[in-house]
C-alpha cells in the first residue's frame, strides 16, 4: 500500500529519500567523537544523554510508522538510527568512569525500556485503534521539539563567546537540510506530526547559520579581554615598584578596602 501511494506522489519519494539521506549524515556525526573515545579509551567527560534521548525518539517513530500505511521512509531511516545510536550507547558504556557508566544504564533502562514499554502498553491496551497514531504522533511531536530546542544552549554560547567552535557549519546544514526534506514530506502526506515539529527544526537551523555567518571571523571574546588583563597586570607590578610615603599610604588604603570586602566573594561564587 506505501509503494502504490508514493509511485503515485514522485514529490513523496524524492523528499523521503533525500530525508533518509540527510539523516544518515546526521546520524554519523558523532563518529569522530567516538574514534577518539576507542582510541583514548575515555569518553573525556561527555554526556550519554543526547544519545540515549536520540535511540527513544526513533524507537517511537518507528512505532508512528507502523501505525500509518504511508510513513516507508520514516520507518528505514529510523530503523538505521536505533542501529546507529545503540553502537554509540555500548561504547559509551565501554568506556566511561563507573560512576557515568552506571548512570547510562539506568537512565537507557528506565527511559528506552520501561518508558517505551509503557508507552507501547498504553496504546495497545487503552487507547482505541483510530486514535493510537494521533497519540503517538503527539507524543512524538513533543520529543522533537524538545530536540530541535536543544541547540539553543549552543548558540547562546557562541553569542556570548563570539565564536563558532563549538558549533560546525556542516552539522548545522544537514540538520537545516533534513529539516527541510521531512517537512515537505510531511506536508505532501498531510501529515502535521511530521511537518510541524521539522518547521521548527528549519527555523533553529537557519537561526545557527546566520549566527556562524556574523561570528565566523570574529575573535573571541576571551582574547579580546586578555590585551586589558595584561595592561592591568602591568599597572599594578608598576605600582608595587614605588615605595614613596603616599604610594604606601595608598596600597595600605587599598589593602584595606580588599579586607573589608572579602566576606562578598562567597556569594559571588555561590550566584553563579
Amino acid at each position: 500500500m506505501a509503494l502504490n501511494f508514493i509511485n503515485h506522489n514522485p514529490w513523496i519519494f524524492a523528499f523521503g529519500l533525500l530525508g533518509n539521506i540527510f539523516s544518515f549524515i546526521v546520524f554519523l556525526a558523532p563518529v569522530p567523537t567516538f574514534i577518539r573515545v576507542c582510541r583514548k579509551k575515555s569518553t573525556e567527560g561527555f554526556q550519554s544523554v543526547p544519545y540515549v534521548v536520540a535511540l527513544f525518539s526513533a524507537m517511537l517513530l518507528i512505532y508512528y510508522s507502523t501505525l500509518n500505511a504511508n510513513e516507508l521512509f520514516l520507518m528505514t531511516i529510523n530503523s538505521v538510527g536505533c542501529f546507529i545510536e545503540t553502537i554509540y550507547i555500548a561504547l559509551y558504556i565501554a568506556y566511561a568512569p563507573k560512576k557515568a557508566r552506571i548512570f547510562t544504564v539506568r537512565f537507557f533502562l528506565l527511559l528506552d525500556v520501561v518508558g517505551f514499554c509503557l508507552i507501547l502498553l498504553v496504546t495497545q491496551f487503552v487507547v482505541k485503534r483510530p486514535y493510537r497514531a494521533r497519540v503517538i504522533g503527539f507524543v512524538c511531536g513533543g520529543l522533537s521539539v524538545s530536540v530541535f530546542a536543544a541547540p539553543l544552549s549552543i548558540m547562546r554560547t557562541v553569542i556570548r563567546t563570539k565564536s563558532v567552535e563549538f558549533m560546525p557549519f556542516s552539522l548545522s546544514l544537514f540538520l537545516t537540510l533534513s529539516a527541510v526534506m521531512w517537512l515537505f514530506y510531511g506536508l505532501l502526506l498531510k501529515d502535521l506530526f511530521v511537518a510541524l515539529p521539522n518547521t521548527l527544526g528549519f527555523t533553529f537551523g537557519m537561526a545557527q547559520m546566520i549566527l556562524y555567518a556574523i561570528y565566523r571571523n570574529a575573535r573571541p571574546a576571551a582574547e579580546l579581554e586578555l590585551p586589558q588583563h595584561k595592561a592591568t597586570t602591568v599597572e599594578v607590578e608598576a605600582e608595587a615598584s614605588l615605595d614613596t610615603p603616599e604610594q604606601r599610604h595608598h596600597e595600605k588604603y587599598c589593602m584595606d578596602l580588599e579586607t573589608q570586602a572579602a566576606p562578598a566573594a562567597p556569594m559571588l561564587n555561590s550566584a553563579a
